[in-house]
């Protein structure tokens, strides 16, 4: 089993190179995706990924409750791409759920798990600091998720315009 965390701005070209990690591997290749088609604009990116991926990629739609669903799939001989913990944190908040109780029961799913797991996130913290309190509230929650995950993984890569830099493993 390996934990890859593939970390990087919007557009940076990190879902690609996690697909491209992914698709190295045998066995069953499963697709876990969070973002939720709230308009058309959404809808439209969401049919833009679903075309970039290959058919050997089954695809589940999980955006609020994706440990129950990486529990069942993240078994020996799987490996699962989550796309991506921004947008499933995103919907934690949405919800009203505890981003902090959900990060801790995700680390856990993840230390438990028997797969290979490959987890996309962009890395917010790099920009200027959120104008609203809810905006400052989920970027520090995604620092702390990013790190969590990070500890957690035995690769780490940070992608920037499509070129992936090791940081860890």
């Amino acid at each position: 089993m390996t934990v890859t965390f593939i970390l990087g701005g919007a557009r940076s070209g990190k879902s690609t190179h996690a697909l491209h990690l992914g698709a190295a591997n045998l066995g069953a290749h499963i697709f876990i995706a969070t973002a939720q088609a709230l308009d058309d604009e959404m809808t439209g990116r969401i049919q833009r990924h679903r075309a970039e991926r290959q058919h050997s990629w089954e695809t589940i739609e999980e955006p609020l409750n994706l440990v129950a669903t990486l529990s069942e799939h993240a078994v020996s001989g799987n490996t699962v791409l989550v796309d991506c913990l921004t947008l499933w944190l995103s919907n934690i908040f949405h919800h009203e759920r505890d981003p902090g109780n959900e990060i801790e029961s995700l680390a856990d799913c993840i230390e438990l798990a028997t797969g290979n797991i490959i987890l996309v996130s962009n890395e917010i913290g790099l920009g200027l600091v959120p104008e609203t309190s809810l905006g400052r509230n989920f970027r520090d929650a995604q620092g702390r998720l990013n790190q969590k995950i990070a500890a957690l993984s035995d690769v780490v890569e940070f992608v920037v315009a499509g070129i992936p830099l090791k940081l860890k493993g």
